[in-house]
Parts: structure tokens; sequence; C-alpha cells
């Protein structure tokens, strides 16, 4: 019998053409993520699903799903906080992520936002677009330089050293990382550090930890108190890693100079007082759309679907 999957949101025609030649597809048309109650419903009626960001695989609807028929969560992304991995087990639900595909596109938005809001673009283009820009004068908008800057990371995977290889052959720039666990080779010369303290009193701070429950708010009140007045904040990694309260407290008093971000705690919502500040860059989870990535990304996930249902290990098992 042909397996029937899942597809919680559209995915490139070329992955859902890849997936075609072995499943029979069910996808969904809604761009938002499942709710508990729409997962617990796709465990008991697939085989497999291939989920994304948000889809709501807790441990209570692995519970409430009791023997489900779904044996499989391809997930597409590499990280994979919105399911309960060991209660998925449990459940003999296996799970997989797509790691190595985003790794570039990651890191290159992570460089996109230290730009934009180290030289204030954001800024300077709603004031062009505003018609508000009188010309050219020496003090214009003066913003930061960043070749030669300091660079402190949190989370040196391989998000985290593709961002650092950028900003150091790049831009000169001195690499410090904060990771959990010792890195014997970063693969170029950055120095780790013992505490996160130290790592985000650099100039410019990139947070790529994973998301769950070990790094939610990891960057709060105490760890921002760190930054220095001039200290820029980038987050490309998951959004409650950082506690936006106190983050937009940090940018309204100016207790650090700005932010760059991709990622939200309460995604899509994003807080007015955080809409309203100047010094600070939004952009709409770009992390790694473009098509090619994507693609790859949908492809991988698929080739975990296509070795599972061979009775072998996925290759990204996670």
């Amino acid at each position: 019998m042909t397996p029937q999957i899942l597809i919680t949101r559209k995915l490139p025609d070329q992955v859902i053409t890849q997936a075609m030649t072995r499943f029979e597809l069910t996808i969904r048309e809604d761009t938002t993520p499942l709710t508990e109650a729409a997962a617990l419903a796709a465990l008991q009626d697939y085989d497999a699903v291939l989920p994304t960001l948000g889809d709501a695989f807790t441990a209570d609807v692995f519970t409430r799903a009791h023997a489900p028929r779904c044996r499989m969560l391809a997930n597409f992304g590499v990280g994979y906080n919105h399911i309960d991995v060991a209660a998925a087990r449990a459940a003999g639900v296996e799970v997989s992520n797509t790691p190595g595909a985003v790794t570039d596109a990651t890191a290159d938005i992570a460089l996109t936002l230290i730009l934009m809001t180290a030289r204030r673009a954001g800024e300077g283009e709603r004031l062009v677009r505003a018609g508000l820009w009188e010309g050219w004068h020496p003090t214009q908008m003066l913003g930061q330089h960043v070749t030669g800057k300091r660079l402190g990371i949190v989370g040196m995977g391989r998000i985290g050293k593709a961002i650092a290889r950028r900003a150091h052959f790049g831009f000169g720039m001195k690499v410090t990382f904060f990771n959990r666990s010792q890195i014997a080779d970063p693969g170029m010369p950055a120095q780790q550090v013992e505490t996160l303290a130290e790592v985000m009193a650099q100039d410019i701070v990139v947070i790529a930890v994973p998301g769950g429950p070990g790094t939610r708010h990891m960057i709060d009140e105490t760890a921002l108190a760190a930054m220095q007045p001039n200290g820029i904040l980038v987050n490309i990694a998951r959004g409650d890693i950082v506690e936006e309260s106190a983050l937009i407290e940090a940018l309204t008093s100016r207790k650090i100079a700005g932010a760059g971000l991709d990622v939200y705690e309460f995604e899509p919502k994003v807080p007015d007082a955080l809409r309203a500040l100047d010094n600070v860059v939004l952009l709409p989870h770009l992390g790694t759309a473009a098509l090619e990535v994507r693609e790859a990304m949908g492809l991988m996930a698929v080739e975990n679907l296509f070795a599972f249902f061979d009775g072998k290990v996925p290759p990204n098992r996670v």
C-alpha cells in the first residue's frame, strides 16, 4: 500500500514532484502552523507527516494520540523545538530534520542584519521612501563601521561557524564565541569563552543556538546588561531565545545601540513597541528564504522519508 503523507505547508514544486514518486500526498493550503488539534488528527490519519516551523507536536498531542498511525515526522527545517522528540520516540514515531541545507543561507542573513543595523540601512530606506531625504551631507545618519569590530557568537554549530568565517575573513572581525560544549577546532581563528557575559560584551553579538526549553530566554535582562552601549544584537535562531520585553527595554533606553531580528518570541506577532523603534531592523523570518535552499531542504526531508519507508535509518535522524 502506498504510504499517505501529510505536507503541512506548500513546498516548492520540485519537492512535491519528488515526493509523489513514492507517496500519496495531502498538502495543506493553509500557511499557518498546525494547531495541537490538527497535529493530533495528522498523527491519527497519516502514515507520516512532513511538518515545519511551529507545527505543534507536543507531549500532550502524543499522549492523546495513544498508538498513532503516523510512524515518522520528517521535519522541514533544522530547528525542531516545535516537536517533543522524546514523546515522539516514546510513541514509536521517528523524527528527522534538514541540517546542512540551511547553513549558508542563514549565515548570510546574519551578515545582512549586522550590516543593516550597524549602517542604519533600514532607517535610511524608510527615510527615502517617505520622501524625507534632503540630500547627502557629512554628518547624515552616521552608523557604525563593521570592519575590524569584535564579534561574539552564542552557539558555535554549523551556522555559528559559517557566520564566523564570513565575519573574520570578509570583514576582519575578531571572533569570540560561547558554546555549551567545548569546540576543539572552530575551523578559523576564534576564541571560546567560559561565560555568556563575556561573549555579550563584544561589539556585535549574534544568537545562533538551537531553540527549545534549554535556551528559552537565554538572552534575558541580565545577559543584555552585559552588552556595551554601542552593542548590536542579532538573532537568526529562534525568537524565544531572547526575552523580547527585556530587549525592547534595552533598545528603548539605549542601553544597547541596536538589534537586527529575523525571528520573534511570539511569531508572527511583533510588538508595536518593537516596530516603533528606529534602532532595530525587522525581517520576516527570511533565514532560508531562497528557492535553491528551500528546494534542498524539502528534498532532504523527502530523502529521510524514503529511507524510513525502505526500512533504513533516516540520514538526518535527530
